[in-house]
């Protein structure tokens, strides 16, 4: 009996034991292999091994329209460090800009105006001129997220701006007295950090605050947890109170705090939930650290420290295997490899004579987006091999 006459069950089982170069191998023996082995059922289990191939510690599939084989092929690129780098888009006056990412839709904050730009397929580069200019604050924005219907953004005026992705109606929320750091916003519930040591809650039903938590301390970063049973603030840790702590959504009382060990000055700048009990955080002390919100709160499970002993102001997860961090000088991005405790790559943006912060990251199967003071800088992993430390 030939391979390919084999029932596709016991087919699956044998292929289950290659490597992704011996799969790609077997694909060039004839046409009816080569189109059994290009399922992506094939290559489920060895993308669950690689980073960043959209497949999640849980079995999600974050990019179903990309072939898996495709995606294995490039996650090789991001465990190496091969990549093309691009920058999309270049601006004088230094800023503190955000991102987001949409698909192939990028939302960049510069100044007062957030835009929206479209991802070129080919060669993931900016069209040169927005989509559409979100726009409103009296100062700079300092934070937005986004959610399907809509865009809610944080300013150094002290507001937040509540935008319809599906029309041009904004709604004002006004409550904090200095900039909003930092803010989160799942199934209509929005909840806002500021320097003015504050934490609000606030919903898309009314343009009012719900509640207000006394922080006393300056308001760095905050999380909605997936469950939205709670959620999670980080502070400068300037004061005599935990930087990390987490609420209660009801009740508004702190559940318990992270953490015992934080020295004074160790703010949390950046967090992310990966699941509704593992949250990630980074900050000043120069550590990315791994939070299960099912054990004990006073250790953390995994930690990785930047070996430059640079502040971290952002971090993202592919939600299984990989991190990537923004450092505080020289536009330094890492990745990391969650189950190493050293850097795997790193990618020295800044090239001018004054250093940057990367401010902010986003990531895709196929490229990394990097927010720096004066520039959008772009990696992009499918292309001609440029090696990089």
């Amino acid at each position: 009996m030939l391979l390919p006459q084999l029932p596709e069950d016991v087919l699956y089982h044998i292929l289950s034991y290659l490597d992704y170069k011996s799969l790609s191998r077997l694909s060039q023996v004839c046409k009816s292999i080569y189109h059994f082995v290009n399922r992506d059922a094939v290559w489920r289990r060895i993308a669950k091994e690689f980073l960043n191939t959209g497949i999640t510690r849980n079995g999600t599939d974050i990019y179903p329209h990309i072939p898996l084989k495709d995606r294995v092929k490039i996650a090789q690129n991001w465990h190496d460090g091969v990549c093309k780098r691009v920058i999309p888009l270049k601006w004088k006056t230094k800023l503190l800009p955000w991102l987001q990412l949409d698909g192939d839709v990028l939302f960049l904050s510069q100044a007062a105006d957030i835009g929206v730009y479209h991802l070129r397929q080919d060669y993931g580069r900016l069209q040169r001129n927005p989509l559409k200019i979100y726009s409103g604050h009296k100062g700079d924005v300092c934070r937005f997220v986004l959610t399907d219907s809509h865009l809610i953004s944080g300013g150094s005026d002290g507001n937040i701006l509540v935008h319809s992705r599906r029309s041009d109606m904004s709604v004002e929320l006004s409550g904090h007295n200095q900039e909003v750091n930092c803010l989160d916003s799942k199934d209509e519930l929005i909840i806002s950090g500021s320097r003015d040591q504050t934490a609000r809650i606030w919903t898309f039903a009314s343009s009012c605050r719900r509640d207000t938590i006394p922080m006393y301390d300056r308001v760095w970063s905050v999380g909605i947890s997936p469950a939205l049973s709670s959620f999670v603030t980080g502070t400068a840790c300037c004061e005599n109170f935990d930087p990390l702590r987490i609420w209660d959504v009801e009740r508004l009382e702190c559940v318990c705090s992270l953490g015992s060990e934080f020295r004074r000055g160790a703010g949390v700048l950046d967090m992310v939930f990966e699941s509704p009990f593992q949250l990630f955080t980074c900050g000043y002390d120069t550590f990315i650290r791994l939070w299960d919100l099912r054990l004990s709160p006073r250790k953390c499970v995994m930690e990785w420290e930047e070996p430059h002993d640079s502040a971290l102001y952002c971090i993202q997860t592919d939600g299984n295997h990989m991190i990537a961090s923004g450092s505080s000088y020289y536009g330094v991005v890492r990745l990391w490899d969650k189950r190493q405790t050293k850097c795997l790559q790193f990618f020295q943006l800044s090239l001018d004579p004054v250093s940057s912060p990367v401010y902010c990251l986003r990531f895709s199967s196929s490229h990394l987006y990097a927010a720096l003071a004066t520039a959008l800088h772009s990696l992009d992993f499918r292309h001609t091999p440029i090696h990089s430390r």
